[in-house]
């Protein structure tokens, strides 16, 4: 790893005494590699206890831990979204507002793909109130939403517009606004190398222009009383306390607010910003990030701004929904409606343009019959009338995940499969043989 001279010259003028101790850890320290048990899905203490590879608690949020493993993501618990592999500073912004967030309040992730901090503030929630998360790329959108599935995530919008147009659809609409602004990567040059050969000064400086029109948008979104979070994965003053800065002497409407302690323990001040935070690879667990809660003092509180794209089922499509979701949950949740071509559970939830998914993901109706998603599966698989349920060392767990189907005694129909209680995805079972309907897309490869 080559790191840019300019940059160490900044980071000395920084950090002074600690510049040493800084790029030692940058340049010789192996990264932190760790998880954060998704708390929709399983207890952190079952977690815990059904973990079969070596952990050690962070405390920087609830329910996180660094392990060593090599390889995670075809572990059976990683299938199942009993945890998301994330960086301990990346947990930070959320975990910073924790005492904040609440569930049945309306949060935005502005920039929220690949989805780990969507997931995180959908555990906060616990199921109520409304997720809007936000990629303007839409190859990014398509894995945030991919993510969010297998987290069992039920009341997100997905969307794929620009920051201006969540800013329209949403204006004064949001409790909790998360703007984790796109930045020149600077907290990640031990992670990427790629990162430090793209890095220069030139796009610092661009990058600190967007993020001053990103947070604009972000800002016209948060509701009377409302929070607004900024963070960036980098080290630069120019993208961190500037942007802050500059902000607020444009709105006074708007103040920075302590963060939650446990957040506190583990960072340093910003500059001469103390309310703001850091993280240093050399003094916290994880890479390079910056955050700064701001509190809106007032303001107006509104309601969306456009037509949903969610329409109502058709009689015959509502009586099929209704006698399958009988079938397999033994009641029928409120909110069916219809995006494009699936049917979702969507109960409170609305779907501007530019909408990705919306609330659950049930299924298609093919030839007067109901196909169910895997998100339905995975995020309704606790309520399931009936259940197949393997525990870690069972070689039919391994085949289930390979595509494969297997003996099971569990009455005809459609079953949640789940790990030792946990949601992994769905099957059919016909005279004791359990069909998959894991998605090929998901499936172990065979060696």
């Amino acid at each position: 790893m080559l790191i840019p001279e300019k940059f160490k010259e900044r980071m000395k003028g920084i950090l002074g005494e600690e510049y040493d101790a800084f790029i030692d850890a940058l340049e010789n320290k192996e990264a932190v590699r760790a998880l954060r048990v998704n708390t929709l899905k399983t207890k952190i203490s079952d977690f815990e206890s059904l973990c079969d590879f070596d952990i050690e608690a962070l405390d920087v949020t609830d329910g996180d831990f660094r392990f060593y493993e090599e390889k995670i993501g075809g572990h059976p618990l990683h299938h199942a979204g009993a945890f998301y592999v994330q960086d301990p500073s990346a947990m930070a912004p959320v975990a910073a507002a924790s005492d904040i967030i609440w569930p049945g309040m309306k949060v935005l992730d502005l920039c929220a793909a690949p989805g780990g901090k969507s997931s995180q503030l959908a555990a906060l929630l616990c199921g109520e109130g409304v997720l809007v998360s936000n990629e303007i790329v839409a190859a990014r959108a398509r894995i945030l939403m991919g993510n969010l599935e297998r987290m069992g995530v039920r009341n997100a919008v997905v969307t794929n517009l620009s920051p201006d147009a969540i800013a329209d659809n949403y204006e004064g609409y949001f409790d909790f606004v998360l703007c984790d602004a796109p930045c020149s990567g600077e907290g990640m040059f031990r992670k990427y190398e790629v990162a430090c050969e793209e890095w220069s000064e030139e796009n610092v400086k661009l990058c600190a222009e967007r993020q001053r029109d990103i947070l604009e948008c972000a800002a016209k979104t948060v509701s009377a009383d409302g929070y607004l979070m900024y963070s960036t994965c980098t080290f630069s003053e120019d993208e961190n306390e500037a942007v802050i800065r500059s902000f607020l002497e444009k709105h006074e409407g708007f103040r920075l607010v302590p963060i939650a302690e446990s957040v506190v323990n583990v960072t340093s001040p910003g500059i001469d910003m103390p309310e703001a935070r850091r993280f240093y690879p050399h003094k916290s667990p994880g890479e390079g990030q910056f955050l700064a809660l701001l509190k809106r003092d007032g303001g107006e509180r509104s309601e969306v701004s456009f037509k949903s794209k969610l329409k109502p089922l058709s009689k015959e499509d509502k009586k099929v929904c209704e006698a399958f979701l009988s079938e397999t949950l033994g009641y029928v949740p409120d909110g069916l409606g219809m995006l494009r071509d699936t049917v979702v559970i969507a109960d409170e939830l609305d779907a501007p343009d530019g909408t990705f998914a919306c609330g659950c993901a049930l299924g298609e109706i093919v030839k007067g019959r109901l196909v169910p998603h895997h998100h339905f599966f995975s995020a309704y698989g606790k309520d399931f009338l009936y259940t197949v349920d393997l525990q870690l060392d069972d070689p039919r767990l391994t085949a289930y995940l390979r595509g494969e189907g297997f003996e099971f005694t569990v009455p005809n129909g459609w079953c949640a499969v789940t790990v030792a209680g946990i949601p992994i995805g769905g099957g059919k079972t016909v005279n004791k043989y359990v069909k998959n309907h894991y998605p090929k897309g998901l499936r172990l490869k065979n060696n």
